[in-house]
């Protein structure tokens, strides 16, 4: 069964799914959308497919399936549009920036019988599976403290950043999905704090560019975060979790894994420097289980709730950052 694929939005992260379609014996990629059908060109000559616009992909026979690649405020739009007209839909995170939007859009995808999957690419890095299996085989036993670190070597620039949502609902909304992914409950309280350390443009658009989160499950599980938009050394992109028979952690990635040892000491190379490097085979792999999802018409995960459940993580972080206070999830959602 081959499933047939559009992408709406030919950017870089529509790139780089058209790449996972092209490597991937049960996909097609037929038709591009884009606001600049040069850009959709480019993609097309390299990956193929042919340029359409949004209206007639939802309209098209010959496609079973669409990748919204397209900026964050026109997710939920287009993700109701598509289940409307009976496609499956694979939705770049976050649905929305706000928390009613994504309820009433999911409302739509649950009405339709919609098969909806959120862009939660970490879930399918093989080093942080690995690291899920070895929580789910019981050998480190019960799960009592995690540790994420994620640290980016650069901040985005000033333009995107006003659109963005901020450093919670853009970046740490990946470490909250990656909290939930091995708890095994649900996140019942938020304490954080932030700061502007790297950049004072970042605080004059009223974002932050340091920040720590503590997560509580309601059995008290801990989850500690720690971001930051400046890591001179690259890419910084860790997790241990604590158990109580042990610990398994999964840690930076190089390029490649060597060790020069000399009179002068110990040296490795440098660390992954970009997301799109550091994640290539999470991004193949979370297209991979999307069309095993369609093939085999089983649910897809990460799903709208799981998209839903973070967004709110997200919210309760800046609530409690506002008020200087623990902020229950209940509160926001």
């Amino acid at each position: 069964m081959t499933i047939r694929f559009a992408i709406l939005g030919a950017g870089r992260i529509g790139r780089v799914h058209a790449q996972a379609i092209e490597s991937n014996p049960q996909a097609q990629l037929v038709a591009v959308a884009d606001y600049y059908e040069k850009i959709a060109n480019d993609l097309i000559e390299t990956f193929g497919g042919e340029f359409r616009s949004i209206d007639a992909i939802a309209s098209a026979k010959d496609i079973d399936a669409v990748l919204i690649c397209t900026p964050t405020n026109t997710h939920a739009d287009l993700v109701e549009k598509f289940a409307r007209a009976g496609k499956a839909i694979f939705c770049e995170k976050p649905i929305d920036l706000d928390i009613d939007r994504v309820v009433a859009c999911l409302k739509v995808v649950e009405e339709t019988g919609t098969k909806l999957m959120v862009g939660f690419n970490r879930r399918f890095d093989p080093h942080f599976v690995a690291l899920k299996a070895v929580i789910t085989s019981g050998k480190i036993g019960e799960i009592e403290m995690i540790n994420i670190i994620s640290r980016d070597p650069g901040a985005p620039p000033a333009e995107y950043i006003k659109v963005s949502g901020g450093i919670f609902k853009d970046m740490t909304i990946h470490d909250f999905d990656m909290a939930r992914f091995p708890l095994g409950e649900e996140i019942e309280t938020v304490m954080a704090s932030a700061s502007v350390l790297v950049d004072p443009v970042i605080g004059e658009l009223g974002d932050f560019d340091s920040a720590n989160v503590i997560l509580t499950t309601a059995s008290g599980k801990q989850c500690a975060i720690s971001n930051s938009r400046r890591a001179t050394y690259g890419y910084d992109q860790r997790i241990e979790v604590h158990g109580s028979l042990g610990m398994v952690s999964a840690q930076n990635q190089r390029e490649v894994s060597i060790e020069l040892a000399t009179a002068d000491g110990y040296l490795k190379p440098p660390l992954y420097d970009f997301f799109m490097t550091r994640y290539i085979a999470a991004y193949a792999a979370e297209i991979t289980a999307f069309i095993t999802s369609i093939a085999s018409d089983t649910p897809a995960t990460p799903s709208g709730q799981d998209g839903l459940e973070s967004l709110a993580i997200a919210e309760a972080t800046l609530k409690s950052i506002a008020e200087g206070r623990a902020v229950k999830i209940s509160e926001v959602l």
